[in-house]
Parts: C-alpha cells; sequence; structure tokens
C-alpha cells in the first residue's frame, strides 16, 4: 500500500504504554498515524520514529483532550498532516491516584473526569464530524480504552477512575447507537490488569504481582495484547460489531 493512501488513525496518549502498543501495531498494518501525548515530547518522538519505520507517515500533536481548544487543534494538524481519519482510538486517561472515597482531592478528580470522559467525548464529537456519510464523510471506527474496572468498581482503589471508566462505556453505547447509520462504529476496549509503568507511577509499582495471583490467567496482560483487540474491532473483519465493550482481562 503506497504511504500516502493509507488510512488515518488517530489515538490519544499514543506515546507510551498501550496507547504506543496501538499506535505501533496500527502503522504495522496499513495506517498512518497521528498520536497524542501530554508533556513527554521524547517519549512520543521515539514511537514516532518506530513508527516511520514500519513505513507509516506519523504526526506527534501535544495535546490536552480535556481542552476543547486542543482538541481542535489536534484534528485540524492531523488532517492538515495526514488526511482525514478514518479510525480514532481515545486511550488518553489519567487515574487521579490511588484513594478511597473520602480522601479523594477535588481538583485530581475534576481533572481525572475531564481528561478520562470529557475529553473521550470531545474527540469522539470531532470524528464524527468527519467521518459520517450524513456530513459527507466515508465512514470509521471509534474505540474508546474503557477498564474493567467499570464492572468491579475497584473498591480501596480508585472507585473515582471506575466511574469514569463506566462513563465511557455507557458514552460507547449511547454514541454507537446514534451513529449506527453514519457509516462509524463504535466499540470499547476494557483491559483488566496490564503490565504498563501505570501502576508505579501511581506509587506502587508492585501492583503488578500483588494482583496477579487474583487473574485465573494467573498473569497480567501486555500492552501488544491489548493492541490486537483494538486492531480488530477497528478492521472490516468486526464490520458487524457495534456497542460492544469487549473485556480483555484474564478471566478476571
Amino acid at each position: 500500500m503506497e504511504n500516502a493512501h493509507r488510512p488515518v488513525a488517530v489515538v490519544t496518549g499514543g506515546s507510551r504504554g498501550i496507547g504506543a502498543a496501538i499506535a505501533k501495531l496500527l502503522a504495522a498494518n496499513g495506517y498512518n498515524v497521528a498520536l497524542t501525548y501530554a508533556k513527554d515530547g521524547a517519549a512520543a518522538q521515539k514511537v514516532l520514529d518506530q513508527l516511520v519505520a514500519l513505513g507509516s507517515r506519523a504526526a506527534g500533536i501535544q495535546a490536552d483532550i480535556s481542552r476543547e481548544a486542543d482538541v481542535l487543534r489536534l484534528f485540524e494538524i492531523a488532517g492538515r498532516e495526514l488526511g482525514t481519519p478514518r479510525a480514532l482510538v481515545n486511550n488518553a486517561a489519567v487515574t487521579g491516584g490511588f484513594a478511597r472515597v473520602e480522601n479523594i482531592d477535588g481538583s485530581a478528580l475534576a481533572q481525572m473526569l475531564a481528561v478520562n470522559v470529557t475529553g473521550t467525548i470531545l474527540c469522539a464529537r470531532e470524528a464524527v464530524r468527519r467521518m459520517s456519510t450524513k456530513h459527507g464523510g466515508a465512514g470509521g471506527a471509534i474505540v474508546n480504552i474503557s477498564s474493567i474496572a467499570a464492572r468491579t468498581g475497584s473498591a480501596g482503589e480508585w472507585v473515582h477512575y471506575a466511574a469514569s471508566k463506566g462513563a465511557v462505556n455507557t458514552f460507547t453505547i449511547g454514541l454507537a447507537r446514534e451513529v449506527a447509520t453514519d457509516g462509524i462504529r463504535v466499540n470499547a476496549v476494557a483491559p483488566g490488569l496490564v503490565d504498563t509503568e501505570l501502576h508505579g507511577a501511581n506509587g506502587e509499582p508492585g501492583r503488578v504481582a500483588r494482583l496477579s495471583p487474583s487473574i485465573p490467567m494467573q498473569r497480567p496482560g501486555t500492552p501488544e495484547e491489548i493492541a490486537q483487540s483494538v486492531l480488530w474491532l477497528l478492521s472490516d473483519a468486526a464490520s458487524y460489531v457495534t456497542g460492544t465493550i469487549l473485556e480483555i482481562g484474564g478471566g478476571r
């Protein structure tokens, strides 16, 4: 496939962890990829170099997706540099930190909801405006990254984060039904315990080892395993799949 004729995917939070794995797998499977990063430009550049090595045209865009102006700029730059997106992966999220509900910091809570919920909705809005056949688009697919925490509740750790992912699930189902005749499919992937730097960044580097015995498969998932499910949902192989929350959690 000629580089310039590849479909375009936007991956938010694509500079590390699950987002980076998704961006690289999409590049390896024929997509040009625009990824966003919040602060770490060096990490984003490392991923971009890998995408280019995989044959992708790639763009790295600094953006705080909780800010509408940044979301508008993201889609404007992605469209100008790569073309109209046919795929959106809403991956960017923050946890708000480990805390029982009575100890949640209000400002951290507000920021977490702004990124995880408002940001997801704003990015989906811009994708729909460009993809919808009712607006002259060619159709496409959206995958929102949720969490099994939306079902389990994550008591004693991050109920607030789990609640934000519950909102993502509800939004996924509602938007899927709303745009089902617009040529757009909308689904979510809900990972369970995944071995990324997120746990250490939130103050518990041993969390993966502590929780792995509670998983029926006795191990955490990898970012690459999550990425494979996203690739499938974006592909024509999932052409009759919309409004689905796909749990990837080793049986948890």
